[in-house]
């Protein structure tokens, strides 16, 4: 770190900005997280991505909002705007327990000391900006914002709120993975536009009075969502709102969604189209440093950092659809992959950071094993309304080719100054068992499952059953429990072959919608028969805008416009 000059990092300080010769920079990005040069920290990937775009972006990690606010100010008065993102957690999963007991630690500060960022995070920034700059354009983005885009239930308050939009007051909202939009954004606030023309630009959504409403959606395909209102009134409205949004949220062709809330039409554009190969090969082949900002070295390490900074990120998106995830409202259900090439490219310069000792922590994503799948004809998936490829049982359209996945790990391993590659990401086990419908052999499913047993476990494999009960995992759009039973077997017997006496460790999770007080007794009894020592427990969280989320607070499932939640659905 100290044989780089400061110049490395983007600036964080007016004086930072000053030896680049900046006397104004045209985004200011404020953030709940440090600042972290790396590519899995979102701060420095849309910073990064604003950079190459030709703009001058300064960074603001972790302001204070408590004192006389300074750290808003630092930089002055951007040209353009204020981009403002919670940071890589939604800042009320990261503050508080599913018991909402306040944690004592945050994993994105250095230290991992808490108290750094403010509750609802997003929407304290975004005012603050906006008392002290009322004219600046705040554009708000990230998983926080992500989740909050429309009407949701936030366990915390235990309320439904509206859009984010509402109570922060920003000027424009950036939904999922958003550097093709924040680019599209700079271009047109630069070419001289107002923000509040900026109303066709794919994966943004904005607040809008009923009349300019009207003109904006004047012969465009919507659906009109019951509002924010009558969701307070009426839970089944607001289990109802559910199925579009996530349909829509997840579509090649999606539809406009319209939600009124407090006196405003929240108007949500379709997604970006899928980020091709050479353009997210250029996301990760920018400079970062992958390191933190040298601010910090007296200050600790940051958690999250020392986790993956000698990790990589192969793909994106998941189409798994678990009920209780987030990520089908954040990344989508589409994988999005990067170039062989621009993976060893990375892992070549993670063999050059001095204190890389020869471990890869991940080669991965969201799910270890999606990597460049998806449906055999587009045209197909184009059309598709199901939230999950997996279940209830596997899309025949689905390519579940493991070829590629292991060729990557393969050529990774054979990297000069690599000792070791273990997966970290999970592995969807449910692709590589009980494949009766296809050839196993042509699709790789039995050599990767070798490749990572024998090679990239480090003594204990985590994979996530999630429970034991096939009524609840139906409700969780988890596979039944006897396939993890069969992979079990396979662990075990690829293990014994190679003389290996390696861990096979379950996650689960207790509390979840549909699961009762046997559910679990049966969970406890089940596991302890297997031989498992219950490590990986996790209580339940009502994340916003998540399927298990809207059955938990209306006790009605979307799918299936019935109370479920003491029923045991059918498949």
């Amino acid at each position: 770190m100290d044989s780089l000059p400061i110049q490395s990092w983007l600036p964080i300080t007016r004086d930072e900005a000053l030896k680049r010769g900046w006397e104004e920079v045209d985004v200011v990005l404020i953030s709940g997280d440090a600042y972290v040069d790396h590519p899995a920290f979102a701060n420095a990937v849309i910073a990064r991505v604003v950079e190459a775009a030709g703009f001058r972006v300064a960074i603001v990690p972790q302001p204070n909002w408590k004192d006389d606010l300074r750290d808003f100010r630092k930089f002055g008065k951007p040209r353009l705007c204020f981009a403002v993102s919670a940071g890589n957690m939604d800042s009320m999963v990261n503050h508080y327990t599913a018991n909402k007991r306040l944690r004592s630690d945050d994993a994105y500060t250095p230290g991992g000391s808490a108290g750094f960022r403010p509750d609802y995070a997003t929407v304290v920034y975004s005012n603050i900006l906006k008392q002290i700059y009322p004219d600046v354009p705040v554009i708000i983005g990230g998983i926080e914002v992500s989740m909050r885009r429309l009407t949701h239930y936030d366990y915390w308050s235990d309320a439904l709120k509206p859009s984010i939009l509402i109570d922060s007051k920003a000027d424009l909202l950036v939904y999922g993975m958003g550097e093709v939009t924040i680019q599209s954004i700079l271009s047109r606030l630069s070419a001289g536009e107002d923000v509040k023309t900026l109303r066709d630009i794919p994966q943004t959504a904005f607040a809008a009075n009923p009349p300019e409403s009207a003109e904006i959606l004047a012969g465009k395909e919507f659906i009109q969502l019951p509002s924010h209102e009558e969701c307070l009134k009426d839970k089944s409205a607001f289990a109802r709102s559910f199925k579009p949004i996530e349909q829509e949220s997840n579509r090649t062709t999606a539809k406009t969604l319209v939600q009124s809330a407090a006196g405003f039409d929240i108007i949500v554009n379709p997604p970006q189209p899928l980020i091709g190969e050479k353009a997210l090969d250029a996301v990760y082949d920018l400079p970062y440093t992958r390191l933190p900002h040298p601010k910090y070295r007296k200050r600790g390490e940051i958690p999250a950092y020392e986790m993956i900074h000698h990790s990589v990120t192969m793909h994106r998106g998941c189409f798994g659809g678990c009920a209780f995830c987030t990520l089908s409202v954040h990344q989508g259900k589409f994988i999005a992959s990067r170039s062989e090439a621009s993976i060893l490219k990375e892992v070549e310069a993670i063999t050059r950071m001095p204190d890389f000792k020869g471990h890869v922590t991940d080669l991965g994503g969201p799910s270890a094993n999606m990597y460049r799948m998806q449906g055999h004809d587009l045209s197909i998936c184009a059309k598709c309304l199901r939230p999950s490829c997996l279940f209830p049982s596997i899309c025949k359209n689905l390519n579940t080719d493991h070829n590629p996945i292991t060729s990557v790990y393969k050529k990774a391993a054979a990297v000069k100054g690599i000792k070791k590659i273990t997966i970290g990401s999970g592995v969807r086990y449910d692709m590589l068992v009980s494949r009766k419908d296809v050839d196993p052999r042509k699709l790789g499913l039995e050599e990767y499952t070798r490749q990572l047993i024998g090679h990239h476990v480090s003594g204990r494999l985590k994979v996530a059953p999630e429970h034991t009960s096939d009524e609840v995992l139906k409700i969780m759009r988890k596979p039944s429990f006897k396939l993890f039973h069969q992979f079990r077997q396979q662990f075990d017997e690829v293990n014994r072959k190679i003389g290996l006496k390696q861990q096979l460790i379950p996650y689960f999770i207790s509390s979840h919608p549909g699961s009762k007080m046997k559910d679990m007794a049966n969970l406890a009894v089940e596991t302890k028969e297997l031989g498992f020592q219950l490590e990986q427990v996790q209580d339940f969280t009502p994340t916003p805008m998540t399927l298990a989320s809207v059955i938990y607070y209306s006790g009605i499932h979307p799918f299936l416009g019935r109370s479920c939640i003491y029923c045991a659905l059918k498949g």
